[in-house]
């Protein structure tokens, strides 16, 4: 550990057995947080892809502990809906992308537990796929910011472009295994039947919504709405692929029949600032350990 690491966790330890985070969840408790996670991954898996979206699965576990020790876990709809005082904050835990690591190893976890979660699919990228964000990456270094800015950016986020560029550079794609890739529809379906597991939108094929035009916003969004109908178990949310949203995504959602819109940044829902397609998250990264998170989800270091 080097030591900055050790400074930090160091600091953790003091904030937690001080007493501190346990006085800061009770000014918070009518508050709510959600949660975003990305993948789930085995303990000795390699630094492989985008790597903060990669927790390892026993870093999972010990969050889950930490969650139910402290706060009520609840379902998203719960989360979002209005309710009295209680004694704990709530939390609703959600997954990203629908990761075949999510999907199985994520849901296990769970479901052992009995907590609930939801998980945003953008359909079209499922089957196996590899998400461009892990391909372009550079194994054990992650994903470049350039490399990031252009996809977004220049290239709408959109998968099959980005390939096209990523080819055309010369720069190989990672041999991703299938825990780091979309599930398949089964996947899918098979996750959702289980006790406590919903599922949400993340657009239809996870572009950058914000540079589409009219037309290609509203395909989008109406796609993944129809496709979200026929699910069991689903609710009528929103995550904004990467987070990114304006006020002309934000209408389009609403046109498109969603009830809540979400990032994957921000802080805690406010009753007295909620803005349902603006709704705040708190994304949770691969290094953020079990004392991290909980320091976090006292409303220290996130508000």
């Amino acid at each position: 550990m080097d030591t900055r690491a050790a400074l930090k966790s160091m600091f953790e330890r003091c904030v937690i057995w001080s007493g501190v985070a346990r006085a800061a969840r009770a000014r918070v408790v009518n508050d709510s947080l959600v949660l975003a996670y990305h993948n789930v991954v085995p303990d000795d898996a390699p630094a492989i892809g985008d790597l903060p979206n990669h927790l390892p699965v026993s870093h999972f576990a010990a969050h889950l502990d930490t969650l139910r020790a402290t706060h009520d876990v609840v379902s998203l709809g719960e989360c979002l809906g209005s309710s009295g005082p209680g004694a704990k904050p709530r939390v609703a835990i959600t997954f990203d992308d629908a990761y075949l690591g999510a999907l199985s190893l994520g849901v296990a976890e769970l479901v052992r537990r009995r907590m609930p979660a939801t998980i945003f699919v953008a359909p079209g990228l499922l089957g196996g796929n590899a998400f461009w964000w892990d391909s372009v990456a550079v194994p054990g270094r992650g994903l470049d910011p350039a490399d990031r800015k252009h996809a977004l950016c220049t290239l709408a986020g959109r998968q099959e472009p980005i390939t096209g560029w990523q080819a055309t550079a010369c720069r190989p794609a990672a041999d991703l295994p299938s825990l780091w890739r979309a599930g398949a529809a089964e996947d899918v379906v098979r996750a959702a039947s289980e006790p406590g597991i919903s599922l949400g939108s993340h657009s239809w094929s996870h572009p950058n919504l914000t540079v589409l035009s009219p037309a290609e916003l509203d395909a989008e969004l109406i796609r993944s709405a129809q496709w979200l109908k026929r699910q069991q178990n689903a609710v009528t949310c929103i995550a904004y692929p990467y987070g990114l949203h304006n006020a002309e995504v934000r209408a389009a959602s609403m046109r498109a029949g969603y009830e809540a819109g979400l990032a994957v940044s921000g802080g805690w829902l406010k009753k007295s600032q909620l803005d349902r397609f603006a709704l705040p998250r708190v994304n949770v990264p691969r290094g953020l350990s079990e004392r991290g998170l909980a320091i976090r989800a006292a409303g220290l270091l996130c508000r």
